[in-house]
């Protein structure tokens, strides 16, 4: 294989070798399910989504794990706030994810391990980390101690007396900077059996239970957002080599998805949900745009960046659908050599895509002087390479989305200004004003609802 990779704990970009010939395991940190998903959640899903296919196209066995965290303080927290049970807030918000990920063509994955289904494996984890003395017992809760690994912060470059685990208080711990394995039983909270007594697990033993149950002590790539390098993936890395496991070979991180400079965040309040986000464009429009940056790179989202990528894709998406109304059907194709390079130079998408777009200027010269031989051939090769990043204008996944982009971008744009009236007549306390916005929508058909991301709209029969 030809393919490089940027290793966060090598620090250098790497020649990709599978463990096994012909096998790719990968394992992906999957969503919390705390909330509803926004731009800035899915974009890991889609940036390792495009290193999937590649990764297929070259004809690899691909073993894909993406967890869900479905136990956790925050959801624990929302729940109780929402007077819901915590499981039904885990599953409601896992459904709205699935929803987001199938919306945007992210390929299921080989597995989708929940936490709550390997308390058993993590129970086995904790009993060899103790073993081995890399962990500790006290009131209930286990504790590792990150004084026993040498090499901790290699990941992340931490070093030991700058280490803040930013978690949750406990009791026992022998030193602020160890973190937590298991947390003792609360009044109201769920919990499960161990040999120390109830209680849940903490959030970085899952995925190494997790990863090592379905893909061996050692596989190929862990990917994940590089906001999770520390302390999540370095507490991943020292459980896993405490209990003698080599665990992952090569780790990748992707950047966020930013709002004014700033991560994109629910805390922070700079939150595009993907409901919202696919009122505005099409869910293939919104993939494009969200796949088109290098996945290591920070992504600024504003509507005009938005809107330029969504045209962007419709000049791709015009010239195959004219070549297959004049010349004749247009099937997958070879893909041009340089828009391999790019992929193999660390998912060089931003490259690749220069490439997919250079071929369709050259394929639409061909269709305008009569060539209509060598405009199939390049449209072919569109179909080819944008598939590979999930985006063939043709493939079913986002057939009849075309015909009425036009007409919801449009209606959208009104109706959003109509909210925006409305949200500042609340601002002002002009109740009456923001009234009447709303009942002359609902008389039109559409329905507002209010939500922690802002105003959004539905037409009726449709939310």
């Amino acid at each position: 294989m030809t393919l490089r990779l940027y290793d966060t704990s090598s620090r250098e970009v790497r020649d990709f070798v599978p463990l096994r010939p012909g096998q790719a395991s990968v394992y992906l940190c999957g969503a919390t399910v705390q909330g509803v998903p926004h731009i800035g959640h899915v974009r890991s899903g889609i940036a390792f989504d495009i290193l999937r296919r590649w990764l297929s196209h070259q004809g690899l066995d691909v073993l894909f794990v993406r967890n869900v965290t479905d136990i956790d303080d925050k959801i624990l927290r929302k729940a109780a706030d929402a007077g819901r049970p915590w499981w039904e807030w885990a599953a409601t918000h896992e459904r709205a994810f699935d929803d987001a990920y199938r919306a945007l063509g992210v390929l299921p994955p080989s597995a989708e391990p929940r936490a709550t289904g390997f308390v058993t494996q993590m129970v086995e984890y904790m009993e060899r980390l103790i073993e081995r003395g890399h962990a500790y017992v006290a009131d209930g809760n286990v504790y590792f101690d990150v004084r026993s690994l040498p090499d901790y912060g290699a990941l992340s470059g931490h070093k030991l007396d700058d280490v803040h685990q930013g978690e949750s208080a406990g009791t026992g711990k022998r030193d602020h900077r160890d973190f937590t394995l298991w947390k003792a039983a609360k009044p109201d909270e769920p919990s499960w059996p161990t040999p120390w007594g109830p209680g849940r697990p903490g959030w970085h033993l899952e995925c190494s239970a997790m990863a090592t149950s379905l893909l061996g002590s050692e596989f190929d790539i862990h990917c994940g957002g590089m906001d999770l390098v520390f302390p999540h993936h370095e507490n991943e890395i020292a459980q896993a080599h405490g209990a003698g496991d080599p665990f992952a070979r090569y780790w990748l991180h992707n950047g966020w998805v930013t709002m004014g400079g700033e991560k994109m965040s629910k805390s922070l309040g700079n939150v595009v949900s993907i409901p919202a986000m696919l009122q505005r464009v099409r869910a293939v429009e919104l993939r494009y745009y969200l796949g088109s940056a290098h996945y290591r790179s920070m992504l600024e989202y504003s509507p005009g960046a938005l809107t330029e990528a969504a045209a962007g894709y419709r000049r791709v998406e015009s010239f195959v659908e004219r070549v297959a109304a004049r010349v004749g059907e247009v099937v997958i194709g070879d893909i041009d050599p340089e828009f391999g390079a790019a992929l193999d130079d660390d998912l060089g998408v931003p490259a690749a895509l220069a490439v997919v777009h250079n071929v369709v200027r050259q394929g639409n010269t061909a269709l305008e002087s009569g060539d209509g031989a060598a405009a199939l051939a390049a449209a072919s090769s569109v179909r080819g390479m944008m598939g590979i990043l999930g985006v063939d204008p043709l493939d079913d996944q986002w057939a009849g989305t075309a015909d009425d982009s036009a007409a919801t971008s449009a209606l959208d744009v009104l109706v959003r200004a109509e909210l925006q009236r409305r949200a500042d007549a609340r601002s002002a306390k002009d109740w009456a004003t923001a009234d009447a916005v709303r009942d002359r929508l609902a008389e039109a058909g559409i329905e507002v609802t209010d939500t922690p991301d802002g105003a959004q709209w539905a037409l009726k029969g449709e939310a």
